[in-house]
């Protein structure tokens, strides 16, 4: 079987890139154990545009967000499923300061974009936000199991999906091309997430894996909003409510802990006035972060035709949108990405 690329993991870094290159008519085969997606699929999906305890906004964000919508929007057309979910981000105040200093970032033409309104007073009563909080714009979640498990069924429509464990062995690189098994392709990409740990190529990379676990709650209350400060509070379209994320460089083992659960409500508790709540789902997994926090685009050093997209830790879903299109630009028309997310940076490594 003859294709252009043959990318190994459809988690939501292999999704999205898969989907750019057929979308610009190249053609593609991915090979992916649907099991194996453990950071996609537990991922929360939340793309927020101003993060962190002080409100800094998102690495690059000027560049990243003007894709975001647009892409998973033009995705949820051409695949004909529900999963982008745009919702305004209150982040409540912690202080008449913190207040103040807002209501001056209003006016500041680096936050505008950014900023839906300001409140000034209390706008929930099931919020502890005495000193009211900031109206988040070009946010939302992404609901990405559905997103994987119906682009996977797009893909065997093509026949362009194998679910099936990648055995590396089976590479074979000659001629500016590449054979696995009955596969020719001019390239192979590694978007399988921490599976490229395990790769011959990639297992010297720096990465930082991170540990993230969230919560599916019953509980009262639910604005069309996100709540987030602490902890993000989502009101799921089927009724609950999801809560998260922990971060946990030290325990990863692949299981939900009782520490982490007792954490988030812990954040939850001290986040809203209802106390009331009943534990419906516990889900765990290990995020591809890296040492930079930052992705890994690129080809490798000793071989043309070995490329990774990876490393997008906890905000792949704001990242991987605007990156695929630089990886692609790479594969096509070998321009090479920026130096801040080159693989490069880390050839001493391999």
């Amino acid at each position: 079987m003859e294709v252009d690329f043959l990318l190994i993991g459809q988690g939501l870094a292999g999704t999205v890139l898969s989907y750019r290159l057929i979308e610009s008519g190249h053609s593609v085969m991915v090979i992916d154990q649907p099991q194996e997606n453990k950071s996609s699929r537990v991922a929360a999906g939340l793309y927020n545009p101003l993060t962190g305890r002080k409100m800094v906004k998102t690495w690059n964000a000027d560049l990243l967000f003007p894709e975001i919508e647009p892409l998973y929007g033009d995705m949820e057309t051409a695949l004909g499923i529900k999963f982008l979910y745009r919702k305004p981000i209150y982040r409540p105040f912690l202080s008449i300061e913190e207040q103040n200093e807002w209501m001056g970032n209003s006016g500041d033409v680096k936050f505008k974009p950014y900023l839906k309104e300001i409140h000034t007073k209390s706008l929930f009563s099931e919020v502890v936000n005495e000193y009211g909080g900031v109206m988040l714009a070009q946010s939302g979640y992404l609901d990405i199991n559905p997103l994987l498990d119906g682009y996977a069924k797009f893909l065997k429509s093509k026949d362009s999906l194998r679910e099936e464990a990648y055995d590396e062995s089976h590479l074979e690189i000659g001629n500016g091309k590449i054979i696995y098994k009955d596969i020719h392709a001019s390239a192979v990409v590694y978007c399988n997430g921490l599976g490229a740990m395990e790769s011959s190529f990639f297992k010297s990379l720096p990465f930082a894996p991170v540990k993230g676990e969230i919560l599916d709650l019953e509980q009262d209350f639910h604005p069309k909003e996100i709540i987030n400060r602490g902890v993000f509070r989502i009101a799921l379209e089927n009724g609950l409510v999801r809560v998260g994320s922990t971060y946990s460089w030290h325990d990863l083992d692949l299981g939900p802990t009782e520490r982490a659960k007792n954490e988030l409500y812990e954040r939850l508790d001290n986040l809203m006035k209802i106390q009331s709540k009943r534990l419906i789902v516990h889900k765990a997994g290990i995020r591809p972060a890296t040492k930079d926090r930052r992705p890994m685009l690129g080809k490798h050093p000793e071989h043309d035709c070995v490329y990774i997209f990876n490393g997008f830790g906890a905000k792949g879903v704001s990242l991987v949108p605007y990156y695929s299109k630089m990886m692609m630009d790479l594969l096509i028309n070998k321009n090479q990405p920026n130096k801040d997310v080159n693989i490069s940076r880390f050839f001493k490594y391999i």
